[in-house]
C-alpha cells in the first residue's frame, strides 16, 4: 500500500502528505504541483512542524491519481509537456511561479518592484529591453470618454483594438510600439491628459495623490502585471493566435480579468477593509464565524505568504487603523494577507476612490496581458487544444 494515499476505494490513511510524496505519486514536476494548487485541484496548508513547508490534501491527490490520464479533466498545465490529450498547452516566456516566488522573465518580482516602473516592466516582459517603445509618445486629442475610470479604460483599449490592423506579418518592433501606444492612451483615459510623466506619476496626479506616495502606486502596478496562467491569459493568447492586434488581444484578456477570481476576491477585500477599519477585531471574528475565512487572507499558491503582498506592504508606512486590520485578520484566520488584501489596504492608505484598487489591478494587469499577446504573436507557438462534443446526438442516429 502506498504511504499516505491508498487503501480500498481510494481511502486515505493520512489526510495530509508532503510535497515529495505528491510528486512521486502523480509523476509530475514541482511547477505542475503549484499549478494544481493555484487552480484548486489540490488543497495545500503550512506544515505545523515546519511552516516553511507545505502539506497537501491526500484525498485530492488520490482523486487526480485515479483518473485515467493521471490528471483531472480540464486542468491546464503550462509547464509540463507533453500535453495530455484534450488539454491546452500554452508555452510562455512571461512569468513563472517557483518555490514560493514569482518571476518576470527570470527576475524576482518582489525585488524588481522595489525600483522598476511600469514602463521598465513592460520593456522586460515585452522583450524590448534594447529599445524603448514608449519614446516620443504624445497626447491623443480625442480622449476616450466614460462615466468611470474603468469605462474609460475599456473605451480607450477598445478604440485601439478597432483601429489597429491584424498582427499577421508585422514586425516585433512595430507590434511593441503599438502596445505602448495603447498603454499610453489607456493611462490618459483614466488619469486625464497632462505632462508626459511616467505612467504611475500621471495616474497619481489624476487621483490627486501626494507625489511622495506615488512610489506605492508604482509598486502596486508592477506587482499586478502578471500571475501564472488563468482565463485572462488564455483569452489574450487565443485572440492573438487568431491574428488580433496586441490591443485587441489584451482587450479580450482584460474582459476576462475583470471577472476573474482575483477581481472577485479583491472586491470582497475592499468591502472587508472598509468594515474592519471601524472594528478590526470584531470584523475579523464575525467573518470567521460566518464564512470560516477572511477575504484576501491566505493563498493556495503561496501557503507561506504571497511575495507580492509582502513587497507591497513592506514600505507602506500604514496608519494604526490599517495596521490593526492586518494584525487582527491574520490572528483570527491564522493566514497572512494575500495580494488582494494588500491591494485593498494600499488603496485605503493612498485614499483612492472606492474602486481604485480594482482599477489599479486592471491597469497593472494590462502590462502583462500585452506581454502575453506579443509573446504569442512573435513566438508563434501554437495553442494545442481539442474540443470534444458532449451534446445531444444528431437526430436519426
Amino acid at each position: 500500500m502506498t504511504p499516505g494515499v491508498g487503501g480500498q476505494d481510494g481511502e486515505t490513511r493520512d489526510p495530509w502528505i508532503p510535497r515529495a510524496e505528491v510528486l512521486s505519486l502523480l509523476g509530475v514536476k514541482t511547477q505542475t504541483l503549484y499549478a494544481y494548487v493555484s487552480r484548486g485541484r489540490i488543497t495545500a496548508r503550512p506544515d505545523p512542524a515546519d511552516p516553511r513547508r507545505s502539506l497537501y490534501a491526500a484525498a485530492d491527490v488520490a482523486r487526480l491519481k485515479g483518473s485515467s490520464s493521471g490528471e483531472a479533466p480540464g486542468v491546464v498545465l503550462p509547464f509540463e509537456p507533453p500535453a495530455v490529450k484534450g488539454e491546452a498547452l500554452v508555452q510562455s516566456t512571461v512569468s513563472l511561479i517557483s518555490e514560493g516566488r514569482l518571476y518576470y522573465r527570470g527576475r524576482d518580482v518582489a525585488q524588481w518592484a522595489q525600483n522598476a516602473r511600469v514602463e521598465d516592466t513592460a520593456r522586460l516582459l515585452w522583450g524590448a529591453e534594447e529599445t524603448n517603445p514608449f519614446a516620443g509618445l504624445g497626447v491623443r486629442v480625442d480622449s476616450a470618454v466614460g462615466a468611470s475610470h474603468r469605462a474609460r479604460l475599456f473605451a480607450a483599449l477598445a478604440r485601439r483594438a478597432e483601429e489597429a490592423p491584424s498582427s499577421l506579418g508585422r514586425s516585433p518592433d512595430a507590434l511593441r510600439i503599438e502596445a505602448a501606444v495603447a498603454m499610453n492612451e489607456v493611462v490618459d483615459a483614466v488619469a486625464g491628459p497632462g505632462p508626459r510623466l511616467f505612467f504611475h506619476q500621471r495616474l497619481a496626479r489624476g487621483w490627486r495623490m501626494l507625489e511622495r506616495d506615488s512610489v506605492h502606486l508604482r509598486r502596486a502596478l508592477v506587482l499586478a502585471a502578471d500571475f501564472d496562467l488563468d482565463p485572462a491569459v488564455l483569452a489574450t493568447r487565443a485572440a492573438a493566435s487568431g491574428g488580433a492586434s496586441p490591443a485587441g488581444a489584451a482587450f479580450a484578456g482584460l474582459a476576462a480579468a475583470s471577472g476573474s477570481a482575483l477581481a472577485r476576491i479583491l472586491a470582497r477585500s475592499i468591502a472587508y477593509v472598509a468594515e474592519a477599519r471601524r472594528d478590526p477585531a470584531g470584523a475579523a471574528q464575525r467573518r470567521m464565524a460566518e464564512e470560516g475565512a477572511i477575504p484576501g487572507f491566505g493563498s493556495e499558491t503561496f501557503p507561506h505568504g504571497d511575495p507580492r503582498a509582502d513587497a507591497l506592504l513592506a514600505l507602506a508606512d500604514l496608519p494604526p487603523d490599517l495596521t490593526a486590520v492586518i494584525r487582527e485578520a491574520e490572528a483570527a484566520c491564522g493566514q497572512r494577507a494575500g495580494f488582494a488584501a494588500a491591494l485593498a489596504i494600499m488603496a485605503r492608505r493612498l485614499e483612492l476612490p472606492r474602486e481604485g484598487a480594482s482599477d489599479v489591478l486592471l491597469i497593472g494587469r494590462l502590462t502583462g496581458l500585452m506581454a502575453h499577446a506579443l509573446d504569442q504573436i512573435i513566438d508563434g507557438s501554437p495553442i494545442r487544444a481539442r474540443l470534444r462534443y458532449v451534446g445531444p446526438r444528431p437526430q436519426g442516429e
